[in-house]
């Protein structure tokens, strides 16, 4: 009995967490149902047609630049051997590890009117500024092709796994149908890659419309900027909460497009990792160099073109690297940023757990539902915090001001608990998916076991478990530790006064046009992002090893 009761207790508990969590998407969405007549007709009247366009066009751009980027990437390093093929498994993931609106930052002082670029083009041909043309960095096209850079390894990883469990027995029968190498590829290949290659591209196009640092930046009219001057320009709340709802229809418009790509293809092959060592192709000459320079310039311009940039400009800022301003700075953000992370991955322990020993549709589902908030920008999340916990403060002052006659203030809505509670919606799925594939590892025999012995749930979930989850946990939180790092639009909208991120300042330094100043702490976010990506190529290896 007592049992019984602890369990509807937890699962309790549970439930009204996970409402809480959910409340800022189910707020944005129930918006869209009391629409502002007025407001909507001066947005359709002005700007409204500039950002759906600008927003689907940078999307479906970004999305073909990094299906381009990846697909190529991806099938040069299954089929082919060649002179960078194993350093090149490294280098690849690299630009995973800069945030889009950093790369934006750093081309712009580099490509810029007074950048180094076009200060030598002037000095070595004696041109004045006027004499030339030079195609504008901050442009749709330019941000297209930026964040195709940084956001191709999201179909790199995927396609590259895909390609490597095809068996080669496939090449056999294309070969005795009389199929050519790229008919195989088009016909073959690709149709049994088609879910890998999706997810990937949909992945990307996520972030892209998440995106806010890049495209407010280069001056593009997207959602998320609309969001952001409707709330705090025009001071017109509903207006932005509804213009949030609207890209949040986009988002689950590009999820249901991907879940229906796959919802009547099934593939299924005789081996899942093959060993196709002996099965590339060695080049050599000119076929070697064209590959490896096909693998080696989306690192060259998405990694180490930037990095270095950022390197060269942090290295008159060393001075800052010791002062109080800067240490205080990247000691708030690393401590929120470990905050968070333990906070989140304790929350997905606690629901990951619930799933296995309850095991129904119910926790499936309410799973299901904490899994969207990694999909939602970060900048929808912010405003659904807002209205939350600006409900919640409403309430307080009005219960304050019943009682004593006084108001307390703003006690949630400004303070860091908005941008943790932020962050864990934002980031829980990230954690869940870890723990739930650890515990997918265990055994339920372990759990009989330690029923038998008289072990209660909780004991066996901190005794047993816990160890048997450690390489779960600490990816979990290495990767919501560094996701906390490089998130801008959320941070920016709730941070509290007098309180800053490495990326709100990088962000902040690089809008007033201070470049060289901003390079230090966007060289940091860069440096500490690399960490999940030697994760995740190490794991990335395992997978795919031998091919």
């Amino acid at each position: 009995m007592l049992r019984t009761l602890q369990a509807l207790t937890g699962r309790t508990v549970l439930l009204i967490l996970c409402a809480f969590l959910c409340s800022p998407l189910v707020i944005i969405i129930a918006s869209l149902l009391w629409p502002d007549s007025a407001a909507w007709q001066h947005l359709i009247n002005t700007v409204l047609s500039d950002y759906v366009f600008n927003s689907i066009v940078l999307t479906l751009g970004v999305g073909c630049g990094s299906l381009l980027l990846g697909t190529a990437t991806a099938w040069c390093m299954t089929q082919y051997e060649f002179s960078l093929r194993q350093v090149m498994r490294w280098l690849l993931l690299l630009p995973l590890a800069i945030p889009a609106y950093i790369i934006a930052y750093t081309y712009t002082g580099i490509l810029d009117v007074s950048g180094p670029l076009q200060s030598t083009l002037r000095e070595a041909f004696d041109w004045q500024f006027g004499d030339y043309w030079f195609p504008e960095i901050r442009s749709l096209g330019g941000a297209i092709l930026l964040m195709s850079l940084v956001l191709y390894p999201y179909v790199y990883i995927l396609a590259r796994t895909a390609f490597s469990e095809q068996s080669p027995r496939f090449k056999e029968v294309s070969a005795l149908a009389g199929l050519s190498a790229s008919q195989h590829f088009y016909r073959i290949v690709l149709p049994l890659a088609r879910p890998a290659l999706f997810t990937g591209v949909a992945l990307a196009m996520m972030e892209t419309l998440a995106d806010y640092g890049t495209v407010a930046y280069f001056g593009i009219n997207t959602f998320t900027t609309g969001i952001f001057r409707s709330w705090y320009a025009m001071g017109n709340q509903l207006l932005a909460i509804q213009l949030a709802g609207i890209l949040c229809l986009f988002v689950l418009v590009v999820l249901v497009l991907e879940q229906h790509s796959r919802r009547r293809i099934k593939y299924y092959q005789a081996s899942t990792v093959i060993d196709s060592r002996h099965d590339r192709i060695k080049l050599r000459g000119a076929q070697n160099i064209t590959v490896s320079l096909i693998c080696f310039l989306p690192v060259l311009f998405g990694f180490f073109i930037p990095v270095l940039q950022l390197v060269v400009w942090a290295m008159s800022q060393l001075d800052t690297l010791l002062s109080a301003d800067y240490l205080t700075l990247v000691t708030s953000t690393f401590s929120l940023g470990v905050g968070v992370a333990i906070l989140v991955v304790c929350i997905a322990l606690l629901f990951s757990y619930q799933q296995r020993w309850a095991n129904n549709r119910f926790s499936y589902w309410q799973i299901r539902l904490l899994s969207l908030g990694y999909a939602l920008p970060g900048m929808v999340v912010a405003v659904g915090v807002l209205v939350v916990f600006g409900f919640a403060d409403r309430q307080v002052n009005q219960l304050s001001h019943l009682i004593s006659g006084e108001y307390v203030g703003l006690i949630f809505s400004g303070s860091l608990f908005a941008v943790m509670f932020a962050y864990c919606v934002r980031f829980l799925s990230i954690a869940l998916q870890n723990t739930e594939a650890g515990f997918g590892r265990i055994t339920p025999t372990i759990d009989d076991a330690a029923a038998t012995l008289g072990a209660s749930r909780l004991k066996t979930l901190v005794t047993i478990h816990s160890p048997l989850l450690r390489a779960s946990l600490l990816s979990a939180l290495l990767l919501v530790f560094v996701d906390v790092l490089k998130e801008l639009p959320a941070t920016l909208i709730l941070r509290p006064f007098n309180f800053n991120t490495l990326a709100v300042r990088t962000y902040e330094l690089a809008s007033d046009e201070r470049l060289v100043d901003a390079a230090l702490p966007a060289l940091t976010i860069v440096l500490v992002g690399l960490l999940p990506i030697l994760w995740l190529t190490k794991a990335l290896d395992n997978v795919n090893k031998g091919s």
